[in-house]
């Protein structure tokens, strides 16, 4: 598919660009471009591929995206290798975990080439938006939704997929050294034969609520248990959890159709197991979280996800009361993931695993 690039009516200028880079903060700050492909069932499928200028979408009142919430997205990072060429990790993986989400969502998959084609598209233009601060990347979110004008509860036949890209920093804004998590005691993520295993905005609203109880009580992010029985460990509001024992075993909560199948997550368990550690896919309580971390018999919490990469979790709120992990700051562990996995990305450690594509 050919792709059609469209002028910019009015990129911003290098002053505007540079001042915006200096300090983006996390989703803040955009490029000047997007691409755009549309969707129509009754034209054979996927067809006219644009770049354009990034800027508000029309959409009839009666887009099926508004009443019936097909949507999907995915979120990834290009990073600047010290021999200056853009670099992704594990693109394929957000390609293919984009086709899950949409087959969940009953909509069409997107050819993973094209996935591709788009995100070198957009590099090639917006490069000179890469930010010039401590762990910067480009945050690029792709993502597709229903624009086919009707009411009627049935699987659209006409669709949008966009990709934008911002220019972030750190992702949390505290700069503690370990993350504060609410446990959510009312409000559950995903149900089992729901849509938990899909990047849904859905899975997203449904803890927002749960989010700003957190922040009132000073919390960093929520922990979501299972909906059945209210005791099992999930994940975070964006990230999957790995818990780190003295005797040198990991678990981290298996994917049951719940959780979303991160792609850090299996990362990280690859890389654990390199370094001698024994790492268990299986269910973990809060219960267990509690006493394990009281007995000291538990030694690490790890959060990770794109935009965090490996995050400590130090304390954990739980109405009214909290426990600490460890020394309630960063462990040894946390921090030689995160420098071995940023260094891979980053292109400063050897990829031994064919993780990084990079973009010449």
């Amino acid at each position: 598919m050919q792709f059609e690039h469209l002028a910019h009516p009015a990129p911003a200028s290098t002053e505007t660009r540079e001042q915006a880079i200096a300090d983006p903060g996390f989703g803040r700050v955009f490029t000047d471009h997007m691409v755009e492909i549309d969707y129509d069932a009754d034209r054979g499928g996927w067809h006219c591929a644009r770049l354009r200028a990034r800027e508000p979408i029309a959409l009839d009142p009666a887009a099926a995206v508004l009443h019936y919430a097909q949507e999907i997205f995915e979120g990834m990072k290009a990073y600047r290798h010290p021999d200056g060429q853009f670099a992704l990790f594990r693109p394929e993986e957000n390609a293919r975990r984009l086709n899950v989400s949409a087959r969940r969502m009953a909509m069409p998959e997107l050819p993973e080439e094209l996935f591709l084609r788009s995100i070198r598209e957009l590099l090639a233009v917006d490069g000179e938006w890469f930010p010039p601060v401590p762990g910067g990347s480009l945050y690029l979110r792709p993502f597709m939704f229903a624009t086919e004008a009707f009411l009627g509860v049935r699987p659209a036949r006409q669709y949008k997929y966009l990709l934008i890209a911002s220019p972030v920093g750190n992702y949390f804004k505290s700069g503690a050294p370990a993350v504060t998590i609410w446990v959510s005691r009312d409000y559950t993520r995903a149900a089992p034969g729901g849509m938990g295993a899909a990047k849904t905005g859905g899975n997203y609203a449904a803890s927002l609520v749960p989010i700003g109880e957190g922040l009132a009580q000073g919390c960093d992010q929520v922990v979501f248990l299972d909906a059945v029985e209210r005791r099992w460990i999930e994940e975070l509001g964006g990230m999957n959890l790995f818990f780190a024992f003295a005797d040198g075993s990991v678990v981290t909560p298996p994917l049951t159709g719940t959780i979303l199948p991160g792609i850090t997550r299996d990362s990280l368990i690859t890389l654990l197991r390199e370094e001698g550690l024994t790492v268990r896919e299986e269910p973990y309580s809060i219960d267990r979280w509690r006493d394990d971390a009281g007995s000291g018999r538990l030694v690490e919490t790890l959060a990770c996800g794109t935009a965090a990469v490996v995050t400590p979790v130090g304390t954990v709120v739980d109405r009214n009361t909290r426990f600490t992990i460890g020394t309630g700051g960063p462990g040894q562990l946390a921090q030689r993931m995160r420098d071995r996995l940023l260094g891979i990305q980053l292109g400063t450690i050897e990829d031994c695993h064919g993780w990084v594509t990079k973009l010449g």
